[in-house]
């Protein structure tokens, strides 16, 4: 660790220097997963060793979807042929639901959980009080090896049992939190209803949920730093918050991407999409993994001083397929429309329900607003989606930046 502020160095590593060293290792990475994972050959077979040099090189490489990893796994159990290494080898396998597994391998934080806990200030001999849960699901684990990397003790709180959880924190004398922030409120209010001391906590790293400004000021007021995080079970740590507190910084190992929804196509800075992350862990090789989580990328670097891209957090979920008139539809077929019409910028289907009946209309911007491209944008929708819907033009900037590409109005119950 480099000092009392940054984990290591890659924290501190020019923007482009990070860049030049991520897509020389992609390389590699790609060579390695196709080598030994059956699902990534199959995947990328085509696909030249030298193709990928940048990140916009990405857009060529097919994606996968976090969302069919129960159908894939189905299909060749237990894990769709996209680890590298034996199950003998494996240090842990966890169940999401669906159900879908994901493995963990041996190896020092293995997660990448402590450089978010480092982040949070959280130092060797802190005592951290784990309280995500420790059945079927990796969090407590990802907690746990980022704890170990940075020499600290851990009380395996879990789920549940407040009572047993406070006394605990008073008594040992715990000194941060790793849990969601709303079961950290309810530890502090009870430790004040039972009369047990538990003013050592003084830092928090939280997931799994939002921490609101509300209940953040709260925990200052009650002398506890809390700090979020975004992770899964599948990619481990994504970014991390800083006591800077301004947008979460993404994690080492992982190319982020922000793409269109229902697309592999990239996104400019501060345009809300879906997160499509490139793990460079050797033993689960996920390449252009669509998580499925809506955000958007944040102009310039942390006042940290950490360099990496960061993220503004959780803005909701980018798989917005709705069924309309019995058939479904996605968010692929409304960027397939705006594709086969360049005038088009943007693009937003409405459906709302109107006299018992389904209604669909597509909200463009586009410096065109003539009844021609109107006309000729609603058969292109009717073709591609197989349902007649209007078509709505409107100026640049009149559809809002919340990477909504389906809206649902309807009611339905």
């Amino acid at each position: 660790m480099l000092d009392s502020e940054y984990y290591d160095e890659l924290e501190i590593r020019d923007p482009e220097e990070r860049e030049l060293q991520l897509f020389e290792a992609f390389g590699r990475h790609l060579v390695a997963a196709r080598a030994d994972a059956p699902y990534f050959a199959e995947l990328f077979k085509d696909v030249g060793t030298g193709d990928v040099k940048t990140r916009r090189d990405l857009e060529k490489l097919p994606i996968t979807r976090k969302s069919d990893l129960h159908e894939l796994q189905k299909r060749k159990p237990p894990f769709a042929g996209m680890t590298t290494i034996a199950t003998a080898n494996l240090r842990r396998i966890y169940q999401s639901p669906g159900p879908t597994y994901d493995v963990e391998a041996t190896g020092k934080d293995w997660w990448g959980l402590g450089r978010s806990l480092y982040a949070a200030g959280v130092r060797p001999g802190d005592i951290v009080h784990n309280s995500f849960s420790y059945h079927l699901t990796p969090a407590a684990m990802m907690v746990e090896g980022g704890a170990e990397a940075i020499g600290c003790a851990v009380i395996p709180g879990g789920t549940g049992h407040t009572d047993q959880q406070v006394q605990a924190m008073a008594h040992i004398g715990a000194t941060a939190y790793a849990g969601t922030p709303s079961f950290l409120k309810i530890l502090l209010d009870r430790a004040g209803e039972l009369g047990l001391d538990v003013s050592s906590v003084t830092k928090a790293i939280g997931g799994g949920e939002a921490l609101p400004k509300a209940l953040r000021d709260e925990f200052a007021v009650r002398g506890v730093t809390a700090l979020n995080c975004y992770a899964s079970a599948d990619l481990g740590l994504i970014a991390y918050e800083s006591k800077a507190m301004q947008g979460l910084i993404v994690d080492e190992r992982l190319i982020i991407e922000i793409v269109h929804p229902g697309t592999g196509e990239q996104l400019p800075a501060g345009e809300v999409g879906e997160v499509v992350a490139t793990t460079l862990n050797r033993d689960y090789p996920l390449i252009r993994f669509a998580t499925g989580d809506l955000s958007a990328v944040m102009p310039g670097a942390s006042p940290c001083g950490r360099t990496n891209m960061r993220l503004k957090g959780w803005m909701g979920r980018a798989d917005q397929t709705t069924k309309v008139k019995g058939m479904f539809v996605h968010p692929a077929q409304i960027a397939e429309v705006v594709k086969r019409h360049p005038e088009i910028a943007k693009a937003r289907l409405v459906v709302e329900q109107k006299d018992g009946h389904d209604v669909m209309t597509l909200h463009c911007e586009t410096g065109d607003e003539g009844a021609a491209l109107a006309e000729s944008v609603a058969e292109t929708l009717t073709a591609v989606t197989g349902l007649a819907g209007a078509v709505r033009l409107m100026r640049p900037g009149g559809l809002a930046n919340d990477g909504k590409v389906i809206e649902d109005k309807r009611s339905l119950g």
